[in-house]
């Protein structure tokens, strides 16, 4: 009799969370959806974000979407107000391997974990950085500038978007590849540290593409490799820093994410609403505008490719002794 009441029990809870998962498949999205942006209006995240914002407008008209800006600490406070917010689907925010990878070895503490109360849902965009030198140093390869670098060692600066930032970490790692040694300059933004290029205060530097190829095309510098995987679709005829001999893959992405604990059904149907939006070919035109290429890949791979990202820096940030707090 115990048995049969226990199954019964069981039977039906199963039933109950089964219903009450698709219930809330169902009515995603709610009524009002807010998209946090852990940087300000403006940046390459903002940008993506109300594109996505757009076209679930479109698709969701009796809902209504909204981009909510919250910058500050490294990206680490956005992203955590993603975290700590109900997970029912009201609350999303993109966000990038600082807040999501690369701040957990960085920051002594954060106030969430991203393992925890992160529930990824798609990763969004990829974008190459671009190894950039002036033209003073007369160096035309990747080959041809390590061999300068360590014939003097310390000699040179490299400029960076701050302490612990992509463009920081993959000089750092392009510089223990090859054996070198480097003077690391940091500046608060892309602008900032592609000029001190030009004006060689710093003689070198690993930065966003996008901010790096209109001073390419001026000749007041010179590009010299990618950081992605493979050659970048808008800048075909530059190799990549693997391609040149240096093992350092170090692009810039970013993704869409959820609070943790978010049903599994609500997050696949986030995933394929947004994977669409970011696929039309508008949107890819948009997207290209700014040198950034499409990814949208299961909430499963881009887990993989936070904890990727992990294990990558954490060897660099180790050797080269990079601490933020």
């Amino acid at each position: 009799m115990f048995t049969r009441l226990t199954k019964g029990l069981a039977l039906t809870l199963l039933l109950l969370a089964a219903t009450t998962q698709s219930g809330l498949t169902q009515e995603w999205p709610p009524k009002a959806v807010r998209l946090v942006v852990p940087f300000g209006p403006g940046s390459t995240p903002d940008i993506v974000a109300r594109m996505i914002i757009d076209g679930l407008a479109k698709k969701y008209p009796n809902s209504t979407f909204v981009v909510d800006n919250k910058p500050g600490a490294s990206g680490n406070l956005g992203t955590d107000a993603v975290a700590k917010a109900a997970p029912d689907g009201a609350t999303i925010g993109i966000s990038i391997g600082g807040p999501l990878a690369i701040n957990t070895l960085l920051f002594s503490k954060l106030p969430y974990d991203p393992q925890k109360d992160i529930a990824p849902v798609t990763q969004l965009i990829t974008q190459p950085s671009a190894l950039t030198v002036n033209p003073e140093l007369k160096v035309n390869t990747v080959a041809e500038l390590v061999a300068l670098l360590k014939a003097n060692p310390g000699k040179y600066n490299f400029s960076s978007i701050g302490n612990g930032s992509l463009s920081h970490l993959a000089m750092e790692a392009l510089a223990l590849k090859a054996g070198a040694r480097l003077v690391h300059v940091p500046y608060t933004s892309s602008p900032q540290a592609i000029t001190a290029i030009i004006r060689n205060d710093a003689q070198m530097g690993c930065l966003p593409a996008i901010a790096v190829t209109p001073h390419g095309t001026a000749g007041s510098v010179k590009i010299l490799a990618v950081s992605t995987a493979r050659r970048s679709p808008f800048l075909p005829d530059i190799p990549t820093l693997k391609e040149s001999g240096i093992d350092v893959e170090a692009d810039a992405w970013m993704g869409l994410i959820a609070p943790g604990g978010t049903p599994k059904p609500m997050i696949d149907r986030i995933n394929q609403d947004v994977v669409a939006i970011i696929k039309e070919p508008a949107v890819r035109e948009k997207l290209a505008t700014q040198l950034m290429e499409p990814v949208g890949n299961s909430p499963e791979d881009f887990r993989a490719r936070i904890d990727g990202e992990i294990a990558r820096w954490g060897p660099v940030i180790k050797a080269a002794d990079v601490k933020v707090n």
